[in-house]
C-alpha cells in the first residue's frame, strides 16, 4: 500500500499535460503519467549519440497526442493493460521517426519552436536516428505478443511512407485535386490516428464492433485534425505555432484552403497564384497567397468541411458504451477543430 502511494505521488509530481487539452485528458492524468515513465525508459540505449539525440527529443517532445489517444480509446473499451502502454510507446516512436525524416526532406529549421535534429546534428545523424526510432518501434511491437498489433503497425508505417512519397510528387507538379488531397492526408495523418484508436481497442481486448467504431472515429478525427492544421498555416502565427505562417506555401504544398479558393477563382487568378508558388514565394508573395485564400472563402469552406468530418467522427462513437472516456473522445473531436495551435 505504501509503495503504491509513493508511486502515485511520484507520477503526480512528474506529470504534465504538455499542451494536451485539460478538459479532455486531466481526468486520465495517471494513465498519461505512467505512459511517460514507459516512454523515458524505452528511449534509452547504450549508444552515446543516440542517447544525446533521444534526450533532446524527449525534452522538446510534442503533446504526445497519439499515445494519449490510444490510452483514451483503450479506456473507452475497458481497463488499460500493460500491452496498451507498450503499444502507446510504439506509436509515439513511429510518429517521432516520421517527423525526424520529414524535417530532413523539407529542410525544416524548426520543430515546435526549437531547432530540428538535422539542423543540430546534420542530415546523416538525423536520417539514421529516424531509422533507429522506426526499427525500435517495430521491435518493441513484438513485445506485445500480438500478430494483429504487429500487422496494424506495419500497415500504418506503409501508409505513412506512401503518403510522404505522394506529397513529394504533388509538390513538384502543383496539380493536386480535392480527392487526391484527402487521399494524401488519409495516409500521412489519419492513418496513424486511426491506428491509435484501433490499437487502444485491440489491446483492451474489445469486441470487433467497438474496434471498428474506434478505427472509423480515428480516421475521421485524423482528417479533421489535418484540415485544421492546414488552416492554421494560413491563420496562425509563428509565435503560437512554433513555425512560420505560410510554410506550406513556401514548401509548395497545395492544401484544402487553397484548393477551395481555386474553385471560386478565375483561370487567370489560379495561374497567377500557382506561378507565385512555383517560383518560391517570399514573405510578400506568401502574404498575397494568404489574402487570395481568404478573399475566395478558402478558409471558411475548409472550416465547414472539417466540422462535417468531425461530426461524422463523433457519430461513430455511438456504438461504444457510455463512459467518461467515450465522452472525452467526443470532446476531443470538438477540440481538434477549434484549437488555435
Amino acid at each position: 500500500m505504501a509503495s503504491e502511494l509513493a508511486l502515485s505521488e511520484h507520477l503526480k509530481a512528474n506529470f504534465s499535460l504538455n499542451g494536451l487539452p485539460a478538459q479532455v485528458f486531466k481526468p486520465f492524468w495517471r494513465d498519461l503519467a505512467e505512459f511517460n515513465q514507459y516512454f523515458r525508459q524505452l528511449m534509452t540505449s547504450n549508444v552515446k549519440i543516440v542517447d544525446r539525440v533521444a534526450r533532446y527529443l524527449v525534452k522538446h517532445r510534442g503533446k504526445q497526442f497519439r499515445p494519449a489517444l490510444l490510452l483514451l480509446s483503450a479506456r473507452s473499451c475497458g481497463k488499460l493493460r500493460r500491452e496498451s502502454f507498450i503499444t502507446a510507446v510504439v506509436v509515439e516512436l513511429l510518429h517521432t521517426a516520421t517527423l525526424v525524416h520529414d524535417d530532413v526532406v523539407d529542410d525544416a529549421e524548426l520543430r515546435r519552436g526549437f531547432p530540428t535534429i538535422h539542423k543540430i546534428w546534420k542530415n546523416k545523424i538525423a536520417v539514421l536516428m529516424g531509422d533507429y526510432l522506426l526499427s525500435k518501434s517495430l521491435i518493441l511491437a513484438t513485445e506485445v505478443g500480438s500478430l494483429e498489433v504487429m500487422n496494424l503497425i506495419a500497415t500504418v508505417a506503409k501508409r505513412l511512407i506512401k503518403g510522404e512519397l505522394f506529397q513529394l510528387q504533388k509538390s513538384r507538379n502543383l496539380n493536386i485535386t480535392e480527392a487526391e488531397y484527402f487521399q494524401l492526408i488519409g495516409d500521412k495523418t489519419a492513418s496513424l490516428i486511426s491506428a491509435c484508436c484501433e490499437l487502444g481497442a485491440l489491446t483492451a481486448e474489445a469486441p470487433e464492433e467497438h474496434r471498428r467504431a474506434l478505427r472509423d472515429y480515428g480516421e475521421h478525427l485524423g482528417l479533421a485534425f489535418q484540415i485544421k492544421d492546414d488552416m492554421l498555416d494560413y491563420e496562425g502565427s509563428r509565435f503560437v505555432l512554433g513555425k512560420p505562417t505560410g510554410l506550406d506555401i513556401k514548401e509548395k504544398k497545395i492544401t484544402l484552403p487553397l484548393i477551395y479558393a481555386f474553385q471560386s477563382a478565375s483561370e487567370g487568378e489560379r495561374k497567377y497564384i500557382l506561378k507565385l508558388i512555383r517560383k518560391g514565394a517570399d514573405r510578400k508573395k506568401i502574404r498575397e497567397v494568404i489574402d487570395f485564400v481568404r478573399d475566395h472563402q478558402g478558409l471558411e469552406k475548409a472550416r465547414q468541411k472539417a466540422f462535417e468530418i468531425k461530426d461524422t467522427a463523433i457519430n461513430r462513437l455511438a456504438l461504444l458504451p457510455d463512459s467518461e472516456a467515450r465522452n472525452a473522445l467526443m470532446d476531443l473531436a470538438d477540440f481538434v477543430v477549434h484549437r488555435t495551435r
